[in-house]
């Protein structure tokens, strides 16, 4: 009896110790963001910027794989605003996936609402940034997943880890702009600036005070977590006379690759490690557009930040620095570049790609131009030949509802906010990327989604059109990851390119940059219920319409179901 007991009371310790190690290994993490206008200089002028407690950028998130995070937005500004974690999964938890409209109603001035989610199985670098009109210009920051305790990287542990935060800054109120775009018609004012951390750098006026430095020692290596946060533009990335080993993206660990240059498009993350291998000086890491869209218009400049070796630092040197050595970016529209970059990309070992494919969809992404209305004035139709702006997938031109959240009209059954005939095919099909007929600019305004069963096998081609002009465009889908399994040029054709598809070790990540005038190829198995929402990351775009979004069922169980709302989401 006595062995009995002690073997019990062993057992419970035992049981104990796991338990507790188990909820000291995952965390709720609390946090507040208080969304508000704050004085920002920049280009030697001050604006009154909206910012999430005073910062810009934002606050950086640091949590570990199987977190939860629990952030209370406060809206003090006078803009309705949502918050959206770019990457995370979301698991049964969309109402916490932010974008405005699609899964919650947007939180009115003097508003509040608080997003609950975990982050389970990805670790990297994600970001989260507003999903409303253009506040994210400047509301948006770095949110990073270490692996859980007792787990490290599957690389060297790094000495230093920095976020390096590319973005887009208008000399002028970005909500502005937007605004002065939809009423025109026309294509929205370039940026004035580019900025890492939010700081221009040296090339820029008023600027060379406040430069971002980084800092590494001889003999480091250290981790850049760099994420594409601008707005409207693909980006270069390159440190002078430094290579960079690619270890991850979009919270995905990938097979190393050194490179000298980094290509990311809007919404994607990319982690790099650094040596501290050349000799000690001061050597600007830079980003510049990559602009695939001919004759468009785009910001040329060049942001600067300062890699700074400890002994040549100003504390060293009582600041008689040497200038910092500058790299050569590729050229504007080097896209070979961008290829040999985008396919180097492998997930770090086999993965299960998802085969007997149950929905083989195909959707055109581009640009539009709509005939002026009748009762329109010329000031409102400053497109092309008198025209208006307008982007589509598959011939819908996407519009958001106004009086309820997609998610909330699904879950509720209120009629009338939404379709689910979205195609699966283009309409009309046509040779995508050749010379396009002019009756095929202008598509159709619609709020219609697509129907996916739960646990579903999902492909999808997307490929590019020259409509107006053919682009490289940035598509991200919400609540996925997926894998890319082949990407190329001209159009798609599945006789032809099938054999290019990569089944073994595809990369995974949450945003594909579709190749201008080419296509890409992704797979995911639709295995989380909810309305998610499948866009072009430059915002641009979005206004215009290139978006759609995927209906979700729930499965069987409470672990297939959607949870319920909460109790503070915002009402429209």
């Amino acid at each position: 009896m006595e062995i009995f007991k002690n073997f019990s009371f062993v057992l419970l310790a035992v049981l104990l110790v796991f338990c507790s190690a188990l909820s000291a290994d995952a965390e709720v993490q609390r946090h507040k963001f208080v969304i508000e206008a704050t004085k920002v200089k920049r280009l030697c002028k001050t604006h009154n910027s909206i910012t999430v407690n005073g910062m810009f950028p934002g606050p950086t998130l640091e949590i570990k794989n199987g977190d939860t995070l629990e952030v209370l937005v406060v809206n003090k500004a006078r803009y309705n605003v949502t918050i959206h974690w770019h990457g995370v999964r979301q698991m049964r938890t969309g109402w916490a996936d932010g974008p405005e409209f699609v899964t919650q109603c947007p939180i009115r001035p003097g508003g509040s609402y608080t997003y609950r989610f975990t982050v389970q199985g990805q670790e990297g670098t994600l970001w989260w940034h507003a999903h409303s009109s253009w506040l994210r210009a400047t509301v948006y920051g770095a949110l990073i997943i270490r692996p859980r305790d007792g787990e490290s990287y599957p690389f060297p542990k790094p000495k230093r880890e920095t976020p390096i935060l590319l973005g887009e800054w208008w000399d002028a109120n970005p909500i502005d702009v937007v605004r002065e775009a939809t009423r025109t018609g026309a294509a929205p004012n370039v940026s004035d600036a580019y900025t890492i951390n939010a700081q221009p750098g040296d090339l820029y006026k008023c600027s060379s005070k406040e430069t971002t430095i980084v800092p590494i020692d001889s003999g480091e290596t250290n981790l850049l977590r760099v994420i594409n946060a601008a707005l409207n533009q693909p980006l270069f990335f390159k440190v002078a006379n430094h290579k960079l080993t690619v270890v991850g993206a979009d919270a995905s660990y990938t097979k190393p690759f050194t490179t000298s240059v980094l290509m990311l498009g809007p919404g994607q993350t990319t982690d790099v490690l650094i040596r501290g291998d050349q000799q000690p000086s001061r050597y600007y890491m830079a980003a510049r557009a990559y602009q695939s869209a001919q004759n468009a218009p785009f910001d040329n400049t060049t942001t600067t930040a300062i890699l700074e070796y400890k002994s040549a630092s100003c504390a060293a040197k009582k600041c008689n620095a040497a200038t910092p050595v500058m790299p050569s970016l590729p050229a504007y529209n080097d896209t070979n570049t961008v290829t040999a970059f985008s396919q180097s990309f492998r997930s770090r070992q086999k993965v299960k790609v998802p085969t007997d494919i149950d929905e083989n969809l195909f959707f055109t992404v581009g640009l539009g131009l709509n005939n002026c209305l009748p009762n329109f004035r010329k000031r409102r139709c400053q497109g092309p030949n008198g025209t208006r702006f307008t982007a589509s997938m598959n011939n819908v031109s996407f519009v958001l509802p106004r009086n309820f959240s997609l998610l909330q009209a699904h879950q509720q059954g209120i009629p009338g906010v939404f379709t689910t005939d979205f195609p699966g095919t283009p309409p009309l099909k046509f040779d995508y990327t050749g010379n396009v007929s002019r009756t095929l600019f202008q598509p159709v305004p619609g709020t219609k989604l697509y129907k996916l069963k739960y646990g579903s096998r999902v492909q999808i081609v997307i490929q590019d059109t020259s409509i107006v002009t053919p682009e490289n465009h940035p598509i991200h889908l919400h609540g996925y990851d997926f894998y890319i399994i082949a990407e190329g040029f001209g159009n798609f054709n599945p006789k032809r390119d099938a054999s290019k598809f990569n089944l073994v070790d595809p990369p995974m990540r949450n945003t594909v940059a579709v190749p201008v005038n080419g296509w890409a190829v992704i797979r995911f198995v639709a295995d989380n219920p909810g309305v998610w929402l499948m866009h072009c990351h430059l915002d641009v775009h979005i206004n215009w319409g290139l978006a759609m979004a995927f209906l979700v069922e729930n499965g069987v169980g409470e672990l297939q179901t959607i949870q319920p709302p909460p109790p503070d989401l915002p009402l429209c």
